[in-house]
């Protein structure tokens, strides 16, 4: 433990202490009244570069930003706004994060404990908003408790199931001075032990057709080692699944349809929710047993409730030292049933590949387009909405790369703030973007945030002027007759609100200019969007026969 400077130091500055002997290397913020004593107090750390503020338009952008840095480094990502609104700007962003599986710090300033109940400026319920949101949430409420709470929260938020943390700061803690000792952060580990290993080796083993999901808490570069290791030794693909589509997850192509004929269901980390059906009969055979590794207790219970008889196994360990620790155990599955679901996960139908090269824009040229601009260890970052459907279906990540998407909680408009923190976490790599026009809108300003901080990435926009997704519904649930309330200008230039930022903007609404336009883009080293206007399409839905 380091002690903190002899004689009584500032809150704000105990704050900044306490984040960097967590391992924090960089905020994401937006300024306001009770938190510029924080300001203040990392004033020569963030002129000097040592723990850098990204300083943002939008409160939700700068936790979606943290959102993306943790993915992406392994840090605990912080954010940290003002109070009252500001706050609840942030909080919005909360359940992005929560449904991902993401280690971050909500730190929202606060109204001083001093004057709370007696109309205090913004004063606001801010634990009670953010609890129900995240791991834990609670109002620091003396200087010399700030070092303690920091390691904490970020202790919380990495342990068992990843997720956020919230702590609210009023302003008197933050000006107050305390003596505290600055304590380093000391996460539970959540191991897998051998005789579990063994249990679940044995189970596998004697599995005709095993079936294993993991949790987006494995989309990171660590989770994708781990998993890249259990799946050689399986010899069987590990499928991710963190679409609130479940089974019709694009990225799982055909293999959605496989999972009826699995007779043992092994979910690491994954919990049993909504997109797989809660374990019921239909989709899963009710011959299939399920095993189930899961940090939270109460996960396990519920997976009980759900499938009863039916669970084989329930172990309680973190997902990525599970993995680590069962490919070390495990041996190869039956290869034709590996070979069954490798083909089925990389499905794509042949007419695909005959679709016209020129004309009108269609998701599957502009997907291979990118595709093969795509360098080892670029990030991809992929919106929700329809065309965000068809970019998860026919996109992978290169080597060495990552794709981070919306995740679980469905919500879209992410990409943007997500990108910015990904060039920031891999300056030496490239980031592209994809969304839609509605996705787009929702943090439109971070462009001027990514040109003033120096993060080019290319966000490619597919434009069919709706509100794609929810307008699908009306078609298919009420018919044509009744769609309304869900367009949108056609043809927005919202290449020219990116050039208007600092940008470069690109608009394309024939596929045989998309190419260039992109190459353009990319070679601009500025944040930079490509507008590709084109017609709706329905989400795909890729089947093997």
């Amino acid at each position: 433990m380091e002690s903190a400077a002899k004689g009584a130091a500032r809150g704000a500055d105990l704050l900044w202490a306490a984040l960097k002997a967590a391992g924090v290397s960089r905020l994401f913020s937006l300024s306001g009244n009770h938190i510029m004593e924080v300001y203040d107090a990392g004033f020569e750390d963030a002129t000097s570069g040592k723990l850098p503020i990204i300083h943002v338009r939008h409160e939700a952008a700068a936790l979606h930003m943290a959102d993306a840095w943790a993915r992406l480094t392994g840090e605990v990502g912080v954010a940290l706004v003002t109070g009252g609104q500001g706050h609840t700007n942030a909080v919005a962003a909360l359940p992005t994060a929560a449904g991902g599986e993401v280690p971050v710090l909500l730190l929202s300033g606060h109204a001083p404990v001093s004057e709370l109940g007696l109309g205090a400026f913004q004063e606001t319920p801010q634990v009670e908003t953010a609890a129900p949101l995240c791991k834990a949430a609670w109002m620091v409420t003396r200087v010399e408790e700030i070092p303690q709470a920091v390691a904490r929260a970020v202790a919380i938020a990495q342990e068992g199931r990843p997720g956020p943390v919230h702590l609210s700061l009023p302003t008197d803690v933050l000006e107050g001075r305390g003596s505290a000792e600055i304590i380093p952060p000391a996460p539970r580990a959540m191991p897998l032990s051998p005789e579990a290993a063994d249990a679940i080796a044995g189970l596998l083993g004697r599995a005709e057709r095993p079936l294993l999901v993991a949790s987006g808490t494995l989309n990171t570069p660590a989770g994708r080692a781990a998993l890249a290791g259990l799946e050689a030794a399986l010899g069987l693909p590990v499928l991710v699944m963190e679409s609130p589509r479940g089974l019709k997850d694009p990225t799982l192509r055909a293999a959605g349809q496989l999972f009826g004929e699995a007779d043992l269901v092994l979910l690491l980390g994954k919990p049993l929710d909504f997109t797989l059906g809660f374990g019921r009969c239909p989709p899963f055979s009710a011959a299939a047993r399920w095993a189930v590794v899961e940090p939270d207790p109460r996960l396990i219970d519920r997976a009980q409730r759900l499938v009863g008889e039916r669970l084989a196994l329930a172990v309680q360990a973190a997902a990525l030292p599970a993995v680590q620790t069962l490919s070390r155990r495990v041996r190869p599955a039956r290869p034709a049933w590996a070979d069954q679901l490798r083909r089925a996960a990389d499905f794509l139908p042949a007419g695909w590949a005959d679709l016209p090269e020129a004309g009108t824009p269609h998701p599957v040229p502009i997907a291979r387009r990118i595709a093969a601009c795509l360098r080892p260890g670029d990030v991809l970052i992929n919106d929700g909405g329809e065309f965000g459907q068809w970019m998860l279906a026919l996109l992978r990540p290169p080597p060495g790369g990552l794709r981070i998407c919306n995740g679980v909680a469905g919500a879209i408009g992410a990409s943007i703030p997500f990108a910015i923190a990904a060039r920031a976490a891999r300056p030496d790599n490239r980031v592209v973007a994809v969304m839609g026009d509605g996705s787009f809108g929702f943090h439109m300003a971070e462009f001027e945030t990514a040109v003033r901080h120096g993060l080019p990435f290319v966000a490619i926009i597919g434009n069919d002027g709706a509100w794609n997704a929810e307008h699908q519904i009306q078609l298919r649930a009420y018919g044509a007759n009744r769609a309304h309330g869900c367009a949108m200008l056609p043809g927005t230039r919202y290449d020219l609100a990116v050039r208007a930022l600092g940008g470069h903007g690109e608009v394309v609404d024939r596929l045989e200019d998309f190419a260039p336009a992109l190459e353009r883009a990319l070679a601009s080293r500025l944040p930079a969007c490509v507008n590709v206007v084109m017609p709706g399409e329905p989400a795909p839905q890729i089947r093997l026969h």
